[in-house]
């Protein structure tokens, strides 16, 4: 069952933990995503690169901390601390799962193909079959990615992110006009006049990366429909109502 519609938590934004819950535990773990749960968050994000055998596997960056490429390795090889996609939804149920791929160009493991958005909506459609019930939001700076996704199954709910030198108007026009729910923004280029012309189009609105309390009840303040944080603790302490 998928979940193109998502509601919102009680008089507050969304909380994901970004990458797990990264103060605590290391970023884009299985013991992240635990501590994020644990803190109260309504959901983590993580991201999705292809290995040398088309496998999915979970990490930031194109290359390990030793220098080699996750395209280049397969996935056995990895180290144990880099989980792919299917055991990070296991640990995940019931909890929304923002699952950024990481198919954007310059990047080491670039592919025009974007055989690792063939892959992950493959993945999902294979566990829904299985009986899997994952709540995901599948999002990615790369724009063709996101068309990958919406052609090949328009029920998964997507979101476009968008850097800091881009226009945010211009980024909404597309992604409303491409059928995305979210538009995902660099927190410093987000302001009233920002968040009403998204919402006016129908688009929630998700602010990365923000830790600051006070940034964080200024988004809150605003109408942002949620944040993406290192510290889901602190924002779910920030949103809480004075007494």
């Amino acid at each position: 069952m998928s979940h193109p519609q998502f509601p919102d938590p009680p008089n507050r934004p969304f909380v994901l933990g970004h990458r797990g819950a990264p103060r605590v535990e290391p970023e884009n773990t299985l013991a992240g995503y635990r501590a994020a749960r644990r803190m109260g968050a309504d959901g983590i994000e993580l991201d999705v690169r292809r290995t040398a055998d088309g496998r999915l596997a979970i990490h930031h960056d194109a290359h390990l901390p030793d220098g080699r490429a996750i395209c280049d390795i397969e996935a056995a090889d990895l180290p144990s601390s880099v989980p792919d996609l299917a055991a990070a939804l296991d640990e995940c149920p019931g909890f929304l799962v923002n699952i950024e791929i990481k198919n954007n160009p310059g990047d080491a493991d670039f592919d025009p193909s974007d055989a690792v958005t063939e892959g992950v909506v493959a993945a999902l459609a294979q566990r829904k079959v299985d009986g899997h019930d994952d709540w995901v939001l599948i999002s990615s700076f790369n724009p063709v990615s996101l068309d990958v996704v919406r052609r090949l199954d328009p029920s998964l709910a997507t979101a476009q992110l968008m850097g800091a030198l881009e226009d945010a108007a211009s980024t909404a026009d597309a992604a409303a006009r491409a059928g995305h729910l979210a538009l995902h923004l660099w927190e410093p280029t987000i302001d009233a006049a920002v968040l009403a012309y998204a919402h006016d189009r129908g688009l929630r609105v998700t602010a990365w990366t923000v830790n600051d309390p006070e940034q964080l009840r200024s988004l809150a303040a605003l109408g942002a429909d949620g944040v993406c944080t290192d510290v889901p603790d602190v924002a779910l302490a920030a949103f809480r109502p004075a007494t």
